[in-house]
């Protein structure tokens, strides 16, 4: 912590994070404290914070699984709750995987499967915000990742087609008409298409659950987060394409995720 990150200073920090409705103030305020160089950077920080934009972007990094994840203005800021489906898909990677990372933002589930499942994987990762493949292609350095710019499948090179042993695929899924109750740091500071699943928070998933079974290898499985409440019509997608499919279910993260498997 800097020499200047003293009691009473950290005490006016989480006075001022308190009263713009920060329910974590004195955790916050620690991050701030930690990650400003000066004082001047300081006062910018809680600044900006103060008026609504994420902490994550305030001081350009998330923490998940363990990991520090670059997150850039504008860009989905990955959720803790979306650390189980990093489990899940770690768990099937077996030794040299082909896995693929869609919708991937800043990489954060990339990184976090290829940090966890304790060996070599083949990674793969894409998005359709530039701003996003910008940050993956950062957090995925050093993992022998490439990351693509696209729309969902067409993004990725055909040579996958039928290689594919584990795909995440954290798709947006709030439905339209929910985007408005979201907080303000979600609604207003992140992009809308890493939010908005359409009328019933399924479009997305539709699109991808359609054309899975053409990349995934025999027994190669697709894994997606989704809301409890939409866990039962989010089964019956993936099993209209043929894939066997199963919720599981992290109640300490209120996590959710579907596992959908090519026969």
């Amino acid at each position: 912590m800097p020499v200047f990150a003293s009691a009473v200073l950290r005490s006016s920090v989480v006075s001022r994070l308190r009263a713009a409705g920060c329910v974590f103030a004195e955790d916050e305020a620690r991050i701030l404290l930690t990650a400003a160089a000066t004082p001047a950077e300081l006062a910018a920080m809680v600044r900006a914070r103060a008026q609504g934009r994420p902490l994550e972007h305030v001081v350009g990094w998330a923490e998940f699984a363990g990991l520090r994840i670059a997150v850039d203005p504008g860009v989905f800021v990955p959720r803790r709750r979306s650390e189980f489906l990093a489990t899940e898909a770690a768990r099937l990677a077996r030794p040299g995987a082909v896995v693929v990372d869609l919708c991937c933002g800043s990489g954060a589930l990339g990184a976090a499967v290829a940090a966890g499942a304790g060996h070599p994987v083949e990674l793969y990762a894409a998005d359709l915000d530039p701003a996003a493949v910008r940050c993956a292609r950062r957090n995925l350095a050093g993992t022998g990742a490439q990351v693509f710019e696209g729309d969902l499948f067409a993004a990725l090179p055909d040579a996958l087609r039928g290689r594919v042993e584990v795909l995440i695929a954290n798709v947006p899924y709030v439905p339209t008409g929910d985007i408005e109750l979201l907080p303000p740091e979600a609604r207003l500071h992140e992009a809308r298409p890493a939010l908005d699943g359409g009328a019933d928070g399924l479009d997305v998933l539709r699109r991808v659950a359609v054309t899975a079974p053409r990349w995934l290898a025999p027994g190669g499985s697709l894994l997606f987060e989704t809301s409890e409440r939409q866990a039962a019509d989010a089964l019956v997608v993936a099993r209209s394409v043929g894939l066997a499919a199963a919720v599981s279910r992290a109640e300490e993260l209120d996590a959710t995720v579907v596992t959908a498997t090519k026969s």
